[in-house]
Order: structure tokens, then sequence, then C-alpha cells
């Protein structure tokens, strides 16, 4: 290779680098991590032929990209480890298919895959969930490698081993050494106790198969006392839901806001909304409710206590396109009959900027998840309202915790209506001002 092929060969895989030079991290919301993602990483990885939206870049891949500070600025900041990011936040699907682990040992890698199907059959965890804790589990085998210089997992503590049970011990204690003393990585106390809880009950799953003969996790808990810091999670205010109802000049409008606010949907979810999804022949007692045959977390079934006036105002005006295919938020062009994530999420702050919302609500712009946010932060004290209303009725029946009436004293209909009274009373107040 000539020198000038050299050099030009070295400036395209420098314009493959992602660049975070001018980043201030401690400012990026997670919605800026989102844009970074897709502004700086996913055209490198694009340029090696790598799908940035079905192949998950590896640890590695960021080590190598000199990206590092990416994932540590995300851990640092949002307590997100890139897997739960690439879920949650980009939203870019559940595949299993092509994951790698940071270990080549085959009965290692069978160990944690059979504990994570179980796990998911069993305790019928979203694939989400199961993402999060392979994610985490990963963690624990690149520390275990790191400071133990093997990734085989499984020899020292299988049932015919002759090394001591001390050695296992240790191996696995000097893992968490690793993970809690370097100063680069800076995990956070709320990272390192997810990973030490799935990382004991790995162990123990493989005690309780008799695959392994002890769990050196067991001694953990009194070994690392890791304290988590409260962190307030931003969220809209029932003002902010009247000033976007009121700047909300449509009703598909005035729909995403109800979608979003009123029903705790996420935007994926309200983009992809059907009019068969919505159930309304409900018996006189209940309410109607939105049916998703699968999601990621939460109930399959959603109440819908505000906003059915809304919906039919929006059925009205679709319905009179003899071709609409029955999707709430119909699309024209792209690969499906429904809008995008993104344009949810575009619709929604080109709304917030009408309505004059804050830029910056908590360091985060405003966005359809802050909008989710604060239906659960409104069902949050809902749900104590509601057991302060039971305080009489507990001291009564000589229990100090209203819980236990809630359980054991109120039929599971009555408690679904008492909740959702006191929660139709709070969406009540927060869209009032709608016109």
């Amino acid at each position: 290779m000539s020198r000038s092929d050299a050099e030009q060969e070295d400036k395209i895989n420098a314009e493959r680098m992602p660049s975070f030079d001018d980043v201030r991290w401690t400012s990026c919301s997670l919605e800026a991590f989102t844009d970074l993602y897709w502004d700086e990483i996913a055209p490198c990885l694009e340029a090696e032929g790598i799908d940035s939206r079905s192949e998950k870049p590896t640890y590695q891949w960021f080590r190598d990209h000199d990206a590092r500070s990416f994932l540590a600025a995300l851990r640092r900041h949002h307590d997100r480890p890139f897997g739960e990011f690439w879920d949650e936040d980009l939203e870019l699907g559940d595949d299993e298919e092509g994951y790698t682990w940071e270990t080549t040992d085959d009965a290692t890698i069978d160990a944690l895959e059979q504990f994570l199907s179980r796990r998911q059959s069993r305790y019928s965890l979203a694939s989400s969930s199961v993402d999060a804790l392979r994610t985490r589990l990963n963690l624990y085998v690149r520390a275990y490698q790191e400071a133990n210089g093997t990734n085989d997992l499984l020899t020292p503590i299988q049932r015919d081993r002759e090394n001591p049970a001390y050695e296992a011990v240790d191996a696995c204690y000097a893992a968490f050494d690793w993970l809690n003393e370097g100063t680069e990585r800076e995990y956070s106390a709320q990272t390192l106790q997810r990973v030490r809880r799935v990382v004991d009950a790995w162990y123990q799953h493989l005690v309780g198969r008799r695959i392994a003969s002890m769990n050196p996790a067991s001694g953990l808990y009194d070994e690392f006392k890791w304290e988590v810091e409260d962190s307030p999670t931003p969220s809209l205010s029932a003002s902010h839901i009247r000033k976007l109802m009121q700047a909300a000049g449509t009703t598909r409008e005035q729909l995403l806001v109800v979608a979003l606010a009123g029903w705790g949907l996420r935007a994926s979810e309200v983009a992809a909304l059907h009019v068969s999804q919505f159930h309304r022949d409900v018996p006189e007692d209940d309410v109607p409710f939105i049916m998703f045959k699968s999601r990621k977390n939460g109930p399959g079934e959603v109440s819908l206590l505000y906003g059915m006036d809304v919906f039919d105002f929006q059925i009205d005006e679709l319905a009179e396109d003899e071709t609409w295919a029955g999707y709430l938020f119909p699309s024209s062009q792209g690969k499906t009959p429904y809008v995008t994530r993104d344009t949810i999420r575009n619709w929604f702050q080109n709304l917030a900027l009408e309505a004059g919302l804050p830029e910056r609500i908590e360091g985060e712009r405003p966005s359809p998840q802050l909008c989710r946010r604060f239906w659960y932060d409104t069902y949050t004290a809902v749900l104590e309202g509601v057991l302060e209303g039971v305080d009489e009725i507990a001291a009564e029946q000589g229990s100090s915790d209203p819980r236990v009436v809630m359980q054991n004293y109120l039929s599971d209909s009555r408690s679904r209506r008492v909740r959702r009274e006191f929660m139709q009373e709070q969406l009540d107040e927060a869209f009032e001002e709608r016109t």
C-alpha cells in the first residue's frame, strides 16, 4: 500500500470514529443521548456494514472506537446500561440473536442462557426485562474475566471441583472489587446492587439445578454496602398538561396528549394504536380498556378513565376516509400504515413549544416520556390517597397497615373501583381546562 493510500485509509477510519469533543455530559438528557447515538454512533456502525437498528454494538466496539465515554456518561448520569438504553430509549427490539457474551466458554454461556430462559418462562418476564438481566450478568462476566484472567465461571463451582471453596468465593469477590474500585468505570450504586442481585440469583439457580455445589455470591450483601442516592425523576405537572390541551388545535393533538398523559402509553404504543384494541362493551361497574397482545412492561390491559370523547371525535374524522385502515394515527408513507415513534415525538415537541412549556424540566426537554411519567406520578399519588382513605377501616380491624384492608377486606372489583374513582378525579383536574 502506498503512502497516499495509507493516508487516505487513515482519513476514512478517522471519519468513522464518533466525536464527542463538544459534548457536556452533565447536561445530556436521555433524549440527547438518543440523538448522539443516531448522529455519531449509528453512521460509524453503518460505515462498517453493521445495521445500527438490529445489531447492538458491543462494549469492545465502543472501546475500539474510543467511545467509552458515551457508555460511562450514560451510566453515571442516568444509571442506564447500554442494553437498557438500546431497549427502552432507542426501542430497537428484543432480538437475542447474535448477542455477544464477554466469554467464549460454551458451558458458561449455556448456563447463563438457560437461567434467563427459565426466568422468562416461569416469572412471565417481558423480553426487555430479560435483556436487562442479560446485560447485568454480562457485566459480571466481563468483570470476572478482567479480575481473574479466565472466562470459565463454572469450573470453580462444579460439584466435582478440586479447588477449595474459598478460591471460588475470592474470584467472585474480586470481580465485584473490579466493578467497585475502577475510577474509569464509575458504576452507580444502583447498578452494582442490580448486578449483585442477578448474580446471586444465577448462582443460586445453578445450585438448585445441581450444576454447582455452592453459591460464591451469598456473602456479597454483607461485604459491599452500596448506598443509593435519591434522584428525582422529572415529569410534567398537571398545569403542563392543561397548557398542552389548551394549545392543542386539532383532535389529533388532543388525542396525542390524552394517550400519553391520560392513558400512560409509550410513544411507540401511541403511534401504533388501532381501533380494534379498544374494548367498550364492559359491565356497568367496569370501564373501557385498551388491549395489548404484547407489551414490554406493564399490564396488557390499560383502563380508559378519561378521553373517550376525544377518541370518538378522532374516529369520526378518520372514518370519513373510505380507505382508513383503523389506525388512530395513520400514515400514508413509510413501511407501516401508522406513524413512527419519532413522528409522535416530533408532534409532541412542537405542541410543547406552542404551549409555552419550559425548555428544560429538571434538566430534560419536554418529551412523550415526561408526559407519560405524569400518569405514573398521578397513579402513585392515587394509591397513597386510597390508603389514607382506608386508614380508619384498618384501625377498626386492628391493623396498622391499610394495605391489609385493601388486600383482605375489599373485593378485587371494589378495590379497582376505589382506585379508579381517585384516578378519575386527578385526571379531571389535569384536563379540565381543555378547549
